[in-house]
């Protein structure tokens, strides 16, 4: 089917009055599989950049878990290119199972280790879109994140109880940079740009705030607010940037949030 010429995939899609829709009936069937060939962003010897979908697993967390983003790209590359394209990707960076976006993976041993290294010394730029509760202003915070901040979930140091004494050895510095982006019913469009990147440090500093992320369900126990519901945590890996492992240019990606975003954000614009 197409819509004023375009091919839809979203079943759930909203056609405007005046749109001209035609369904061909004899059009070929479209090759259906965990990952569309539209989701590889780039790809060469070294290294592989996808755009990994909600609700997909980066890696394998647990033994039995299939369908992981690096599994799925590994399978896709041999399809898109035949054999040679499947040898194991190395990881060096993850996104939450909600969370969409950019993501890399090395081809080879020397590409993992450069790359490893810049996502070490945080030379990444790594951009996030997310809709967070509330009205937001521009910010910085930063913040020592624990893995248990006194009731069994990461947290800031000495934000969920009193700090006594200096932030612990496991304590780690997260630096992140909010800036608005639109203004929505009973929440906010933001940037996050990340000088750090530790696990969930967006949706714990945003948290912290008191703006939890829009569809959250773990740091939103403090929320005394309304909470606007949403089929996942909405949050996308916009950008991401780094120094070719080979080149040493630096290369930056770029990918606009998924569907289910749109939709929420068209939603909290009406």
């Amino acid at each position: 089917m197409t819509v004023n010429g375009e091919r839809c995939l979203d079943s759930a899609l909203r056609v405007a009055p005046g749109a001209v829709v035609i369904v061909d009936e004899r059009a070929p069937r479209l090759r259906r599989g965990p990952l569309p060939e539209s989701a590889i962003a780039y790809f060469d010897r070294d290294l592989v950049v996808v755009d990994k979908p909600p609700g997909m697993l980066s890696v394998a967390y647990e033994p039995g878990d299939k369908d992981t983003l690096v599994d799925c790209t590994r399978a896709l590359l041999r399809r898109m290119r035949g054999r040679g394209f499947d040898r194991a990707l190395g990881v060096v960076h993850r996104l939450d199972k909600d969370t969409s976006g950019v993501m890399v993976f090395a081809r080879t041993a020397d590409a993992k280790r450069v790359l490893a290294a810049q996502f070490r010394a945080h030379d990444i730029d790594r951009v996030y879109h997310a809709i967070a509760h509330g009205a937001i202003g521009e910010t910085r915070v930063q913040t020592h994140l624990v893995p248990d901040r006194g009731d069994g979930l990461r947290g800031s140091h000495g934000h969920f109880r009193r700090a006594k004494g200096e932030p612990s050895s496991d304590a780690k510095r997260s630096v992140t940079h909010v800036r608005p982006i639109e203004a929505l019913s009973g929440a906010t469009l933001i940037e996050c740009r990340l000088e750090t990147g530790r696990q969930h440090q967006i949706r714990i500093h945003m948290s912290e705030l008191g703006h939890p992320l829009v569809g959250e369900r773990v740091y939103i126990r403090d929320y005394a607010g309304a909470k606007i519901e949403a089929p996942r945590t909405m949050l996308h890996a916009r950008t991401l940037g780094f120094a070719h492992p080979r080149s040493g240019e630096r290369v930056s990606f770029e990918r606009e949030a998924p569907p289910d975003f749109q939709a929420v954000l068209e939603r909290l614009r009406g």
